[in-house]
């Protein structure tokens, strides 16, 4: 009696694991499934992540060298930077560019002690995992991280500000071309603007063009340089347009009217642009949160029907 119920037993314990490797190999299947889903539908239609612009990104407070006591480490590592930084002269000076564009109060020297730190941070983390056969490609790993990481956060922080100042420039021309047409001129109405305007980045930029044309620069060539800082397609056309105004004699009132009309028209269709392009991005968390539930309860006992009751098993 004992013996039967004991066969009994095994006999039973024996289906239950292979209901279960059937049932792990179901999910494995379906898993891989829809890995090859994702992958084809993101192969054939890429997506382009997008970044909204905040001013809490960068802050509107720059601080001086004096009120910096963070950052003294890296002043005293970033001298030992400065004769690599003056033999590559072009890289301080794209590195120096962009941390000014970003916001932050580094200098190129320090910056490169962020770069090496990430290096030796990398080099501590991947060791345990690294095999004595893979030094080279654990070095190699190290370092080309611990250069793009720094610089990946630079260029987030930098396309952040890039955004803000073109979400703003479109208020910032109506606001001079409504002074301009009420009978100021240029000066008068950039000084108004910044004056009589909630504190912003791109008031903040406009307050910095009008203390460098007060110190002795030339109009022409501080809004060039405004334009050349940033790099952007709508504040080179708002330098171009002023430049040109200014060369040629003709009315500013005019020329920003225009301007800024043609901004708020782009406005208008980048706002378009980004609608257009909700579905897509739509499509990623349906495909990764509501598309493998759907599988799973509609082919899941399709599967276990089929593993159960095998037509091929007779066979």
């Amino acid at each position: 009696m004992n013996v039967s119920y004991l066969r009994e037993f095994i006999l039973s314990e024996a289906e239950g694991l292979q209901f279960i490797k059937k049932v792990f190999m179901l999910i494995i299947v379906l898993v891989m499934i829809y890995i090859a889903v994702l992958t084809f539908i993101l192969g054939c239609f890429p997506p382009e992540w997008e970044e909204r612009p905040t001013l809490n990104a960068f802050g509107e407070e720059i601080y001086t060298r004096k009120q910096r006591k963070s950052f003294t480490i890296l002043t005293l590592f970033g001298v030992i930077n400065k004769p690599v930084l003056e033999i590559f002269g072009d890289i301080k000076k794209q590195l120096n560019r962009d941390l000014a564009v970003a916001r932050l109060d580094l200098s190129p020297e320090e910056f490169m002690v962020v770069q090496e730190v990430t290096i030796g941070v990398l080099l501590v983390v991947l060791q345990p995992i690294v095999k004595s056969d893979m030094v080279i490609f654990y070095i190699c790993v190290s370092l080309a991280g611990g250069y793009m990481l720094p610089r990946i956060w630079l260029n987030g922080k930098i396309r952040a500000v890039k955004n803000v100042i073109v979400k703003e420039l479109p208020d910032a021309i109506d606001l001079l071309a409504l002074c301009v047409n009420a009978g100021l001129d240029f000066m008068l109405a950039l000084r108004w603007v910044v004056e009589k305007s909630p504190p912003s980045l791109m008031m903040t930029e406009l307050n910095n063009l009008l203390q460098e044309i007060n110190i002795g620069k030339t109009r022409r060539d501080a809004i060039r340089d405004l334009a050349f800082r940033y790099q952007l397609p709508d504040l080179s056309t708002f330098s171009r347009t002023l430049i040109q105004a200014d060369k040629m004699g003709t009315s500013v009132t005019e020329a920003l009217n225009i301007l800024s009309e043609d901004m708020r028209l782009s406005r208008f269709r980048r706002g378009e642009q980004m609608a257009l392009k909700a579905p897509m991005k739509m499509l990623i968390p349906l495909l990764l949160f509501i598309f493998p539930v759907v599988g799973i309860l509609v082919a899941g006992p399709i599967l276990l029907d089929f593993i159960e009751n095998n037509p091929f098993k007779a066979m």
